[in-house]
């Protein structure tokens, strides 16, 4: 592969990338030799120089001084973003995870962000996903290029070793800043660059090109499984439940498999491995009227009657209601009311939903039990409770259900029955209830 212009600008017409064309620029040797093929490749006036100064470093500021002069030199403007990475966890993720996220915002439709990512650091991912127990989809490591905010992250000098890059640097006299941190042997890719690659290197000369291969093949099995569990999705349901029966018929690797891409479809990180398993298992054997409850995080995971139910908590179990929310709320209907982890609406109508007369007071509250109603339309009044049950109202969104109440008297609940003698008359003014739980 030769490192000349063209590398950069194939994937950018591949991908029709009109807009603007962003370098990740830290001043070091791989950014720099980015930055210098694409002003040759002629982007100059799509250009902008992306510098993120995480703050981390003592000669940050330096650095920051370094990339203004290179980019005043190619005539190149310099964005530089200053980041708070959180000193918990990983150092290194917390500081990647900052990176992207200011990568994500600044995107545009049409722009592209250019990474000097190489063969060398293609390997080590791959290398460190592999230590660390990573299945098809982590093995697939460093991809070429992928969406990103509204636009595209391309990485061209992937297939590229570093020692290319570090030869056309020195044909053309580049400068650029070596970053001592990179040789710190605690961080575990530091550890691998140097000690373990150059074993690797001396035995295997053409080894990241291998692993660079393998990486590749990883990419397509991952595609492929994608697929199926698309397939699966189709037998199994989707969106915010699956449907047990319809799982529990495939194999067990299978399972699995739409598992790992359902949680990746709603942006959940996937429980271990082992606690999957479990959860599947007991799913599985539960007797008809259990509910097993798989907890992680901010997700939970829990089954209810024949589905298998996804839900994202924020600050506790989806039931809790607050304590401000446990007594009688009254309602303003021309405006929203947050109620139990949701949003509360009326939409006024003339002839629909619920009658509202000049004068009449709206309250809102929650369930207590023991609440019979007669539903629009049928001839007895039922308990609530029993109609929640055949409607398929899973127990723990019961409680977040909001009842109205007209001068006193139950008049619906939520948005799912009217009370018999509560309904708008023809050309009766009233509102329609719109409920939507978080």
């Amino acid at each position: 592969m030769s490192l000349s212009p063209a590398l950069l600008l194939q994937p950018l017409d591949a991908l029709a990338i009109q807009g603007r064309v962003l370098i990740g620029f830290s001043g070091g040797l791989d950014s720099t030799v980015l930055l210098d093929l694409a002003v040759a490749a002629g982007l100059g006036p799509r250009l902008t120089a992306l510098h993120i100064d995480h703050g981390l470093q003592a000669d940050s500021a330096s650095w920051v001084r370094h990339c203004r002069q290179q980019c005043q030199r190619y005539g190149v403007p310099l964005l530089v973003e200053r980041v708070q990475v959180p000193m918990q966890g990983s150092l290194e993720e917390q500081a990647r995870g900052a990176r992207y996220a200011v990568f994500a915002g600044l995107l545009r439709g049409g722009d592209g962000l250019l990474l000097g990512h190489h063969a060398d650091d293609q390997a080590e991912t791959l290398l460190l996903r592999l230590l660390r127990g990573a299945g098809v989809r982590g093995l697939a490591a460093i991809p070429a290029e992928r969406p990103l905010g509204e636009g595209w992250l391309l990485r061209p000098l992937l297939g590229l070793p570093r020692s290319r890059l570090h030869a056309y640097a020195r044909e053309g006299d580049l400068r650029w800043i070596e970053d001592g941190s990179n040789a710190d042997p605690r961080y575990d890719r530091n550890y691998l660059r140097t000690a373990l690659v150059p074993l690797l290197q001396s035995r295997w000369p053409g080894f990241t090109a291998v692993l660079g291969r393998a990486a590749r093949l990883q990419r397509e099995a991952d595609g492929l499984l994608n697929e199926l569990a698309q397939e699966d999705a189709a037998r199994c349901g989707a969106g915010d439940s699956l449907r047990l029966s319809a799982l529990l018929t495939l194999s067990a690797a299978r399972q699995r498999n739409l598992l790992r891409w359902w949680l990746r479809a709603a942006a959940a990180e996937a429980p271990a491995e082992r606690r999957l398993d479990q959860f599947l298992r007991d799913v599985a054997t539960a007797a008809p009227d259990r509910q097993p409850l798989l907890q992680w995080g901010e997700w939970r995971l829990r089954r209810y009657r024949d589905r298998l139910v996804l839900q994202r908590v924020a600050g506790g179990e989806p039931n809790r209601v607050a304590p401000a929310e446990t007594e009688v709320c009254a309602w303003d209907t021309q405006r929203s009311l947050r109620w139990a982890g949701g949003e509360l609406c009326a939409r006024p109508t003339q002839g629909q939903g619920v009658a509202l007369a000049a004068g009449d007071r709206v309250t809102v509250a929650r369930r207590v039990g023991g609440e019979r109603l007669r539903p629009l339309g049928q001839a007895h009044s039922r308990s609530l409770k029993k109609l929640l049950q055949e409607a398929g109202v899973p127990p723990w969104q019961r409680a977040q259900l909001p009842l109205i109440f007209i001068n006193g008297e139950l008049a619906a609940v939520a948005d799912r029955w009217v009370v018999e003698g509560f309904q708008a008359q023809p050309e009766q003014p009233g509102f329609e209830i719109l409920w939507r739980p978080d």
